[in-house]
């Protein structure tokens, strides 16, 4: 793989983007992670959380948060770090969010473990990402309306570990976009 470039990580909560993706960026000489719930998370007052029917200041804030991230993968991406950027880009909004990254080389990768082992990470993890989620209906969700671009991964019988080894060797090939 190249020196720059942005690498975009998405699947659903619990299905390991944040720790495969700083795993991945530790591989590069000049790596970046760029997690975008950091820009949920820094709004300290009036943010408006996701819900399975999320009002317009929820969506709002959740574009906000994917132009934000966008924007953060782009100026350390042309600084010339390698840049893994990861988020829910579920549905359209995984199309939406590649179309605010204009540097190239960029890769999607799409980890995808089955909803019963998405579940039993949801119940060991010091975080609830789910709420009034079910993680069936979310596993479902992003599987039926999410473009299936890049790379998608099974990633339910592997550690960390063993997925960035795949990751690596398979992304050139089929995770360019």
């Amino acid at each position: 793989m190249e020196n720059a470039g942005i690498i975009v990580v998405t699947g659903i909560m619990a299905s390991g983007k944040s720790t495969v993706s700083q795993l991945l960026a530790e591989r590069f000489a000049r790596g970046v992670h760029v997690r975008g719930d950091i820009y949920r998370r820094m709004v300290v007052s009036g943010r408006a959380e996701m819900t399975p029917e999320p009002s317009e200041e929820a969506l709002r804030q959740l574009h906000l948060r994917y132009r934000l991230a966008a924007a953060a993968a782009e100026a350390y991406c042309g600084a010339g770090f390698r840049v893994v950027v990861q988020d829910n880009y579920i549905g359209k909004a995984l199309m939406d969010f590649v179309s605010m990254i204009r540097h190239r080389p960029l890769y999607v990768v799409a980890l995808c473990p089955r909803a019963e082992v998405v579940a039993e990470r949801e119940a060991k993890r010091g975080k609830t990402g789910y709420g009034a989620f079910c993680v069936e209906d979310f596993h479902r969700l992003f599987w039926e309306e999410t473009p299936q671009i890049g790379l998608w991964l099974d990633n339910s019988e592997q550690t960390p570990e063993e997925t960035v080894n795949e990751i690596l060797a398979r992304v050139e090939a089929e995770g360019r976009i």
